[in-house]
This record gives C-alpha cells, sequence and structure tokens, in this order.
C-alpha cells in the first residue's frame, strides 16, 4: 500500500519556514500539512510552495480559519480562500467546513461551494471532522454523508470521542460510513473527555489507542484494496491540546516527538498490508 506521511506546521510556527522544512525532510515525511489564516499573504504562501518544491516535500493545504457568524459574510470569506489557494499544487486541501449551528442547508451551501471550487484545481477537497464545523458529531456528519455520495473526509474521530463522551461503541453505522469516505487521516488518538490523550505511548491510553488504530486499519485496507495513495498527518498538537503541568506550565509530551513515534507507528504496522 502507498502511504504519503505529513508533518503538520501547527506548534512549529516560531521556527522558520527553511529551518522547519529541513527538520521535516530530515524526518522522513513526505509533506507538510499547512494550516493557513485567511490573514496569510500570496508572498508568504508563494514563498513556502516554492521552498517546498526545492525540498520535493508535498503540501497539503488546510482551511481552518472562516469564523463569521454571519452566514453570507462567512461564505465570502470561505470562497475568497479557496479561490487564493486553487493556485497552487497540493496533495489534498483539507477543509473545516461551517458551523455546528449553521442550518443543515446552510452547511450543505458551502460544501457545494467547496465542491465547485474543487473542480477548477487538480486537488481533492476533503472535509475534517472537527468540533465546532458541519461534522462535529459522528451522528451528525452521517446525514451530510447520506445527501452528498460525493463528500469525501478527513478523519479526525479524537474530536467525535470528546463530542460524544465515548469510544463511540455505540455508533458504528455512522464510523462504518464514514472510514468508507474517508482519503486523510489525521492520526490524534481522543478520548471521552478530551481529543488528545497526555501521552499515547502510556499503558494508561490502551484502550483509546487500540480504537482508534483499528479504525484507522479499516481506513488503510480499504485504500490498499482500491490501490490508492492514503495520506495521513500525525496531529498531535501543542497546548492546549497537549496537556501541560499546573505547577510549571511545561508539557507532559514532546509534540514533535509524539507524531514522530505515531507515523513510525503506522508505517511499520501497515507496511506488511
Amino acid at each position: 500500500m502507498k502511504m504519503e506521511f505529513y508533518c503538520p506546521r501547527w506548534g512549529s510556527e516560531n521556527i522558520p519556514w527553511q529551518d522547519f522544512m529541513d527538520r521535516v525532510q530530515a524526518a522522513g515525511y513526505d509533506g507538510i500539512e499547512y494550516a493557513i489564516d485567511t490573514s496569510v499573504s500570496m508572498q508568504e504562501l508563494d514563498m513556502v510552495w516554492e521552498l517546498a518544491d526545492k525540498r520535493n516535500l508535498r503540501l497539503i493545504a488546510q482551511h481552518y480559519g472562516t469564523d463569521a457568524a454571519d452566514f453570507g459574510e462567512h461564505r465570502d470569506i470561505y470562497g475568497c480562500w479557496l479561490e487564493r489557494l486553487l493556485a497552487y499544487p497540493m496533495a489534498k486541501l483539507n477543509s473545516q467546513t461551517g458551523k455546528d449551528w449553521f442550518t443543515f442547508d446552510q452547511n450543505m451551501e458551502l460544501l457545494a461551494l467547496s465542491g465547485d471550487m474543487a473542480g477548477k484545481a487538480d486537488a481533492s477537497v476533503v472535509h475534517e471532522t472537527h468540533r465546532g464545523k458541519f461534522s462535529f458529531a459522528a451522528h451528525v456528519t452521517e446525514r451530510y454523508l447520506q445527501k452528498m455520495p460525493n463528500l469525501r473526509l478527513t478523519l479526525d474521530a479524537s474530536h467525535w470521542c470528546n463530542v460524544a463522551e465515548s469510544l463511540l461503541e455505540d455508533q458504528s453505522r455512522a464510523l462504518h460510513r464514514a472510514i468508507g469516505r474517508t482519503d486523510h487521516i489525521h492520526a490524534r488518538i481522543g478520548y471521552a473527555q478530551g481529543p488528545q490523550v497526555p501521552d499515547p505511548r502510556c499503558p494508561e491510553w490502551r484502550e483509546a489507542r487500540q480504537v482508534h488504530l483499528d479504525w484507522w486499519d479499516r481506513v488503510a485496507k480499504l485504500k490498499s484494496g482500491e490501490g490508492s495513495v492514503l495520506t495521513v498527518t500525525p496531529e498531535f498538537g501543542p497546548f492546549p491540546y497537549m496537556v501541560h503541568s499546573p505547577v510549571n506550565r511545561k508539557p507532559l509530551a514532546n509534540q514533535w516527538t509524539l507524531n514522530l513515534w505515531m507515523m513510525n507507528v503506522l508505517k511499520e504496522r501497515w507496511e506488511r498490508m
């Protein structure tokens, strides 16, 4: 099975791009997932793509920052963001789309807008399962998947665990449908009370770790059967996702180390597939 692993820029924003890309390349990643705020200039985007191209690193562009409460304004900002990014070559465009409190029809309009834009680009658009967005819960996302046969997902089920306060034991139907529509994975392990366990390597988190690995294995098997590429971003994040000590405010684990560990676990796990 063909796998590609992407390093999140999230959490390393204080590292100059050139140094960051050198570190990513040395660690064995295939590319970078770049969360792009609506305020980022075209000059910075040009610079990032040029640096990545020189290192043969691919880019996944991530949308996340459209927060306007007025739907019309929100739609216009989102459309402008998509329009700007279509000029750049990318492996995928990953979108945190809509709002959990927008109506079903409003979120459908935003999904349709991204679909229209995708027709102008070489890259596919995938929509991330994420708190606060149209896809904030498994059972809610299922309705959109039923309505839109071409809707494809970035599976980040850690958010769904947090929203449902469970490991989704009673939502197998919605999970099955979502896994069948997944083209990209955010490999972060959540639990009933949060989107990120403090340290996935610890035995205390064995159950949550195994549940997530089983979900991702199912996606990998589907992609292997299709002969298609599975893209993965290990996405353990910085504070406040990363738990800090209340005494000295230091993180309980190292974000870079956790993501590298997650990548290597999945590589070893799936190379035999």
